[in-house]
Order: structure tokens, then C-alpha cells, then sequence
């Protein structure tokens, strides 16, 4: 806590002003998480402080949230296309990327628990950056991230805005972002290393090497290419399912019924069910034989029964 905190006040996230001027108050908490690696042990333990978001409103705390992130579509082709090619692949993670997005808007904040300024105990936080938990903190990081690699003479390709080109230089760079987590490719590694060395000027980001995984993918060299598994992440969902000790089927679907609306008892609660079909639609990245059966159940989210 103490680390994540020091990091607040280095990055300038916020100004101490009394609670008279703060007519849009949110309150803040701290999240604790566990960061696991690959093979499932343990990475690192972590700490952030976020705002509770929850409490606020449209047209008065904010006004835009969207922020576009790569699509699964795009990621394939970009592998495939290194792949072919030969390409080397370079993966960075941005350090606390949101703390580096600037808000249009006037956001105050309550004092973090545990670290509240013993001389002015009752003033509360104007917040100069966006921070975790706020609604428009993932489009003030994107923003951010976008004028940046615009003044690097790329430009956002029109089928997917997350996917960034340079086709100007004798050697084309691309550039995959989801957020925090950053995908580079070229033909040149010296391009590479110096947009690399160019970000971290601008941003505090941990070079992670080759790219080896990302987003709950592992991405594993081949003799013939590159392999994507989800081995970690099925396991997790079959955990959560209580489904570890199952039988394996070849057809994830019954071929000998019809579903329909009107069959079986609903659910007193389908947010489990709509969790775990959100679940198995990430999965199909890797995983396009449960596709077919993925989109049947997705069509019955509305009021899923006990047969789906």
C-alpha cells in the first residue's frame, strides 16, 4: 500500500482543496490482488487504490467512457503475419496506465483510508489525473496513449483503432495495444528498441521480451509456427464450474435435443450462467470448436433455464 501510495503522489494525481469546493465528491478504497504467472504460481502481491466509480453520474461526472481495445481478430492476424514473416515479437506493460490519463472533467475524491494528511484532515482530493475506478479513466489513458504514438508518425488503422501502422519507413512497424499492454512487431528489432526507449521516456512500462503471454493467452514457439493455449484460463473456468473432475466430450454440445425458450425451469439467478458464457466466449480465441455451441447458449442470456 504504502509503494502504490508514494506512486500517487510522485505522479501528481491529485491536490488537497477543501471540501466546500468539491460539489462532486466519490469515494475511494483499496483493491488487494494476487498476480499469478503462466504456470499458476504465485507472481507478485499487489495493491491499488481506486475510486468508487459506482458514484457517479452521466452528464455530471462524466460525459464519454468509450475506449476501444485490440480485437481477437486483429491479434491473430498480427501473429500470423509475424509469424510468416519471421518478425520479431516484443511485448511492454505500462505501469499504472490509467494514473497517466488527464480528465476533462472536475473529479474530487475522499482521502485514501490509512493515509489521510494528519494537518488537513478534512480536505479532500482534486484529482489532476484520472486514477482506477472512474468511469472515464480507460478513455483519458487511451487518449493519452493515442497523441502519444501519433506524434510517432503512426496512425490507427480504420478496422480496428487499437491497432496502430507506420508504412512511411523502408521497414513497417505495428503496434497492438489493449490497454496497459502493449504488442510490437517489425521487421527490424532496431525499430523496435527505439519506440520501445521512445515510450519510456513518456511512460513508466516494464519491457517483458518476447512476446510469451498475454491476456490470460500463452503463446509458445513451434517448429511450425507459434502456439496459443488457454490451459491456465479453462482450468480457472472449470474450477469456478466445479467441473475439474468431468468427463471430456469431442462435441462440447448434445446433437440429440433442440433448445428452445420455453424448455426447463429458470434460474432464480442467471448471473452465473451469463458469467460463465462470457467466459467461454473469451475462450474461443484458441478454442474455435466450442464456437458454434458458445453462440446457441449465448442466445438465451435473456432468461436461461436449467436445461441450457
Amino acid at each position: 500500500m504504502q509503494f502504490e501510495y508514494d506512486a500517487l503522489l510522485r505522479n501528481r494525481t491529485w491536490s488537497l482543496v477543501p471540501p466546500d469546493n468539491a460539489p462532486n465528491l466519490v469515494g475511494c478504497k483499496w483493491i488487494f490482488r494476487t498476480k499469478f504467472k503462466p504456470d499458476g504460481s504465485v507472481d507478485r502481491l499487489k495493491a491499488r487504490l481506486i475510486a468508487k466509480g459506482f458514484h457517479q453520474r452521466p452528464g455530471l461526472y462524466y460525459i464519454e467512457t468509450f475506449s476501444p481495445v485490440v480485437k481477437p481478430a486483429t491479434l491473430r492476424i498480427i501473429l500470423s503475419l509475424a509469424t510468416t514473416h519471421n518478425w520479431c515479437l516484443r511485448q511492454l506493460d505500462i505501469n499504472n496506465a490509467f494514473l497517466q490519463g488527464h480528465h476533462t472533467e472536475s473529479v474530487y475524491m475522499s482521502q485514501p483510508s490509512g493515509f489521510i494528511d494528519p494537518s488537513l484532515p478534512n480536505h479532500v482530493c482534486k484529482l489532476n489525473k484520472a486514477i482506477y475506478g472512474l468511469r472515464q479513466a480507460s478513455r483519458a489513458w487511451y487518449d493519452e496513449l493515442k497523441n502519444f504514438v501519433l506524434s510517432n508518425h503512426l496512425k490507427p488503422t480504420i478496422s480496428d483503432p487499437s491497432l496502430f501502422i507506420n508504412l512511411s519507413t523502408s521497414s513497417p512497424i505495428y503496434i497492438l495495444v489493449y490497454i496497459d499492454d502493449i504488442i510490437i512487431t517489425d521487421p527490424s528489432t532496431s525499430l523496435i528498441t527505439s519506440f520501445s526507449s521512445s515510450l519510456s521516456n513518456r511512460f513508466s512500462l516494464k519491457d517483458l521480451g518476447s512476446l510469451s503471454y498475454f491476456l490470460g493467452v500463452e503463446i509458445l514457439p513451434h517448429q511450425h509456427g507459434l502456439f496459443m493455449s488457454q490451459s491456465k484460463y479453462i482450468l480457472d473456468i472449470l474450477t469456478k464450474a466445479n467441473m475439474t473432475d468431468c468427463k471430456s466430450a469431442s462435441t462440447p454440445m448434445t446433437t440429440s435435443e433442440t433448445l428452445n425458450t420455453t424448455d426447463g425451469t429458470p434460474l432464480p439467478s442467471p448471473t452465473s450462467y451469463r458469467s460463465f458464457i462470457g467466459a467461454l466466449q473469451y475462450l474461443s480465441l484458441t478454442r474455435p470448436d466450442v464456437t458454434f455451441a458458445v453462440n446457441k447458449l449465448s442466445q438465451f442470456m435473456h432468461q436461461p433455464t436449467n436445461l441450457h
